[in-house]
């Protein structure tokens, strides 16, 4: 199902991409001064734009935020549909009414659902930054999707500002607009509402970005952009954002102490104060957020809910934990069926070397595709550059971190995006100057990466009237490449916004089959589920069932079967109560 696409549509676009990317090598060696001047002209436009930092940053975060709501058409606001969604927008929601979690709901055994945590508090098991963005535009735009919207087009101008750090200003622009392309218009991290990506992205960048700064001017405002990258590290991705902190702050480190031009013990502590203030305010926030969410200041995010019913820990030198009792099938089947073989793999050395070289492939694919990977024949050179070389000697503490870690999801990345960005355009930098046999074929080849990366944005602008769509399933590999999701969650938002119209409140039981993907998940809720209009619950035996509906009795009940063929909604065929036995008595 990787490289499928829709019954009866064209070729999938991954194939696409790959023809194109042989075609450009093959043109940019059999005629190496294609279009020299069409692209020369093209560039001097882009250098004169580019050398005005502050613009050029601004015309990014712009350009992102404005093509993504022109192709709204084309590309609506997306459903939710997976589990990591859903329990963002629970997170969403509950800020959003001014509360840090909500109580445990009365009948919270029909609505226990996969990432959620159920007691001591209804929450996500999620780490509260995305959550709070989504809220913000919720309660300002009346949609949380556009706090994701407006984090990426942050995202993209923060690595066109982290990347005019340590790259000419032409070269930061340029991967401003590919982190558009690649990251800002398609991929999932901009068409779901899994929210970490583009957030801690934008904390890995300002972190990044800073750090040359700050040891070069000492200037108050870089140590304040750092403070609050690390915050937004902290509270989305802290293990990967802790992995990109830890040679910063020995960099930094060695400067204050060591440093030939560091400003007096005074400035610095004065410069220092605000900033350092605010990351404690942070960490005393998050202790106290989650000393409501989930009863003690020292339980982290994920804890609770992976204790209550995961099967597989995070670190290879962890051990399984215990068997939970599950009260429903399909959450069984997705944390003994799908979680422990990831680990199990890692038990033996075939199984340890594939499934990272699995996560290579997942980095790989989401920063660069394929398109981009011709200008990686230059690493070795990059390797030896001075320019960015500090980024180069974090890789070795990123690939440990990924290595030592059960699961990859690409999103656990985005904190290393910038400085992906940073090596990918360095090496571009040494193929544009390499001239085999004397001829600019490196710079040709450049020129036909870049070219291809828009046309590959227009074919997927336009892939499905053009039979070109991605993969039609959630579980089809549809996270490792950048043109992002389809339009899934469509069915489950029909349903609900059709029982929204109806007079009264609504209640749904959803029956699966014992065949359904544990991953399309249908039971999740608002953050007031007593309050909500329609509510959503998992069909359990019969007495359960009948507890259910006589403490919703005000409600309208209805069946759901996501795995049957129609989808349709049916009143629900009330079960009978069992009448109360009887007991003879002995004679």
């Amino acid at each position: 199902m990787l490289l499928s696409t829709a019954p009866g549509s064209g070729p999938s676009l991954l194939v696409i991409e790959a023809g194109l990317t042989a075609i450009a090598i093959a043109v940019a060696f059999a005629w190496p001064r294609l279009g020299a001047a069409w692209f020369s002209r093209i560039e001097r436009v882009f250098g004169r734009l580019a050398r005005r930092k502050g613009l050029a940053v601004a015309a990014v975060g712009l350009s992102a935020l404005l093509l993504r709501l022109a192709i709204l058409p084309l590309f609506p606001i997306p459903h939710p549909f997976s589990p990591n969604d859903f329990s963002f927008l629970l997170a969403a929601d509950t800020f959003a009414h001014g509360r840090l979690t909500n109580p445990t709901p009365a009948m919270w055994t029909h609505f226990e659902s996969v990432h959620i945590t159920m007691q001591p508090t209804y929450m996500s098991m999620y780490f509260p930054a995305p959550g709070l963005v989504m809220a913000a535009a919720k309660v300002l735009f009346g949609h949380p999707w556009y706090g994701i919207l407006i984090s990426c087009a942050l995202m993209c101008a923060a690595i066109c500002w982290m990347l005019q750090a340590w790259l000419p200003p032409t070269w930061a622009l340029l991967g401003g607009m590919l982190a558009i392309l690649r990251l800002g218009l398609f991929s999932y991290w901009i068409n779901t509402y899994t929210g970490g990506g583009t957030i801690s992205a934008l904390g890995g960048a300002l972190v990044l970005g800073a750090l040359p700064r700050l040891m070069k001017t000492a200037r108050f405002r870089y140590g304040l952009l750092m403070a609050v990258g690390i915050v937004l590290l902290a509270t989305t991705r802290p293990y990967e954002g802790l992995l990109l902190c830890l040679p910063v702050a020995v960099v930094l480190g060695r400067w204050i102490f060591f440093g030939k031009n560091r400003p007096s013990s005074a400035v610095l502590v004065r410069r220092a104060a605000f900033p350092l203030a605010l990351l404690v305010a942070a960490g005393a926030w998050m202790a106290y957020y989650d000393y409501r969410a989930f009863g003690s200041p020292f339980t982290l995010p994920y804890t609770i809910a992976r204790n209550t019913y995961a099967v597989a820990p995070y670190y290879v030198w962890q051990l399984p934990h215990p068997m939970p009792n599950y009260r429903h099938e399909e959450m069984r089947r997705f944390y003994i069926e799908r979680e422990p073989k990831d680990f199990s793999e890692l038990g033996t050395l075939p199984g340890f070397l594939s499934h990272n070289l699995s996560k290579f492939a997942v980095g790989l694919m989401l920063f660069t595709g394929l398109a981009l990977l011709p200008p990686l024949i230059m690493l070795p050179r990059v390797l030896l550059d001075r320019r960015v070389r500090f980024l180069v000697l974090c890789v070795p503490i990123w690939i440990a971190g990924v290595v030592i870690g059960v699961f990859l999801v690409p999103h656990y990345l985005a904190p290393y995006t910038a400085a992906a960005y940073a090596i990918g355009l360095q090496a571009m930098r040494h193929l544009r100057l390499w001239n085999p046999e004397g001829r600019s074929a490196g710079r040709t080849l450049v020129r036909l990466t870049v070219t291809l990366c828009f046309l590959l944005a227009g074919l997927r602008l336009y892939g499905e009237p053009l039979h070109l769509a991605p993969p039609r399933l959630p579980l089809s590999g549809w996270v490792c490449w950048w043109w992002g999701p389809g339009n899934f969650g469509a069915e489950r938002a029909r349903i609900e916004a059709e029982l929204e119209q109806l007079p009264g409140k609504q209640l749904i039981l959803v029956r699966y089959s014992p065949q359904h993907e544990p991953w399309d998940e249908w039971v999740y809720n608002a953050a007031d589920i007593d309050g909500s209009k329609v509510i959503w619950a998992r069909e359990m035996d019969a007495a359960n069932n009948l507890e259910l509906i006589r403490y919703y009795k005000d409600r309208h009940v209805w069946l759901v079967q996501p795995d049957s063929q129609s989808e349709e909604v049916s009143p629900y065929p009330m079960p009978e109560p069992r009448p109360a036995s009887s007991t003879k008595v002995a004679k």
